[in-house]
C-alpha cells in the first residue's frame, strides 16, 4: 500500500471582489500562502475571465502570472449556477466548463468545482431524467477533463424550499459512480449536508459516509445545520447569530463533530481540503481554522500511514 497522504493539501478559498479586481484575487493568494497552506481554490466565477463562455486571452494570461508567483497548489471553483439539469441552457453550462477546464489547465489546477444540478420539483420520473441529463453531461466533460488531467469535483449542495429539487449527498455520491470516471469524484460539504439532512430529517452522518468513498475534495465551514427559515437578513452577522443557513464560518463556531467525523472517514487518494473561509468576515480567525484543519488532515493521513 502506497504511503502517499489522502489529505495531500489544505487551503482556503479566495476572497472575490465586485467586478473581477485582479488586485484582490493577487492579495487573497498571497494572504493564503502567508498562512503557510498549501493551496488555495480560486474563485473563478466572479473574475470575469469568460464572456459568452469564450476565455479572455489577456485576463487567462494576467491569471496565469499571478498564480506562478506562489508555491501553493490550485483548484478551481466553477460557477456558484453550474447546473447540468438546466435543460434550457445546458449547451451554455458545458460550454463554460470546457472553458473553466481549460483555465485550470494553464494555471495547474487539479480540480475544478462543479455544484450537483437543481430544478423545479416534479414527478419521480422526471427526477429520473434529471439525474441522466447530469449523468451525460458529466461524462462528457470528463472526457474533455481527461485531456487536461483536470478532475471534475460534484459538490452537494441544499435545496431553499421543498419546492426545489436537489439530490441527498448519497445521491451525489451515486451520480459518481454511475459516471465511472477518474476523472470525476465527490466534493463533501458537510455545511451543505448538514442543511440539507435536518430539512429532509436524514441523518446527515450518514449521507456523507455514503459519498466518501468517491470523495476526492472537501469543504469545510462551520454551521449549525439550520435550514433557511428567514427570507431575508440585513447583514450576514445576523444569520450568524440566529445560527441560520449556509454561515460559513470559522471551524469551532458550530456545532459540526469535527473530530469525530475525521477520526471516521477516508477518501479518495490526493483529496484537497478547502476551507470556505474568507479573509473579509474572518481574516483574525483564518490561522485557528488551519491548525484545527492540518489537526483533522493528520487523523485521517495517521490511519493510512498505520494500516
Amino acid at each position: 500500500m502506497s504511503s502517499a497522504p489522502i489529505i495531500s493539501a489544505v487551503g482556503f478559498c479566495t476572497h472575490t471582489s465586485e467586478g473581477g479586481n485582479f488586485s484582490t484575487l493577487e492579495a487573497s493568494i498571497r494572504t493564503i500562502a502567508d498562512l503557510g497552506a498549501t493551496a488555495a481554490e480560486l474563485s473563478l466565477y466572479g473574475e470575469e475571465i469568460i464572456a459568452g463562455g469564450r476565455i479572455i486571452p489577456s485576463r487567462a494570461e494576467r491569471l496565469v502570472q499571478i498564480t506562478r508567483k506562489f508555491d501553493l497548489r490550485y483548484s478551481v471553483h466553477g460557477q456558484i449556477v453550474s447546473n447540468f439539469m438546466d435543460k434550457e441552457h445546458l449547451a451554455e453550462q458545458k460550454a463554460v466548463v470546457r472553458a473553466m477546464l481549460e483555465l485550470c489547465n494553464r494555471i495547474e489546477a487539479g480540480v475544478l468545482v462543479h455544484h450537483s444540478g437543481h430544478a423545479i420539483r416534479q414527478a419521480a420520473t422526471q427526477h429520473s431524467a434529471l439525474d441522466r441529463m447530469e449523468r451525460d453531461a458529466l461524462g462528457e466533460m470528463a472526457e474533455v477533463a481527461a485531456g487536461y488531467g483536470v478532475r471534475l469535483a460534484l459538490e452537494n449542495i441544499f435545496a431553499m424550499s421543498d419546492a426545489e429539487y436537489r439530490q441527498t449527498p448519497s445521491q451525489v455520491g451515486e451520480t459518481v459512480k454511475a459516471v465511472d470516471s477518474p476523472q470525476v469524484c465527490a466534493l463533501v460539504d458537510f455545511s451543505h449536508a448538514y442543511i440539507e439532512c435536518t430539512r429532509l430529517g436524514l441523518d446527515w452522518r450518514e449521507e456523507i459516509k455514503a459519498m466518501a468513498p468517491v470523495t476526492g475534495h472537501l469543504h469545510v465551514h462551520d454551521s449549525f445545520g439550520r435550514p433557511y427559515s428567514m427570507a431575508k437578513f440585513y447583514h450576514p452577522a445576523e444569520a450568524t447569530a440566529l445560527g441560520i443557513g449556509d454561515l460559513h464560518l470559522p471551524v469551532g463556531w458550530g456545532d459540526i463533530p469535527w473530530e469525530e467525523i475525521f477520526a471516521q472517514l477516508t477518501f479518495l487518494p490526493d483529496t484537497m481540503l478547502i476551507l470556505e473561509i474568507t479573509e473579509d468576515r474572518f481574516g483574525g480567525e483564518q490561522a485557528d481554522s488551519l491548525a484545527r484543519a492540518l489537526r483533522l488532515a493528520a487523523l485521517v493521513n495517521g490511519r493510512r500511514l498505520a494500516a
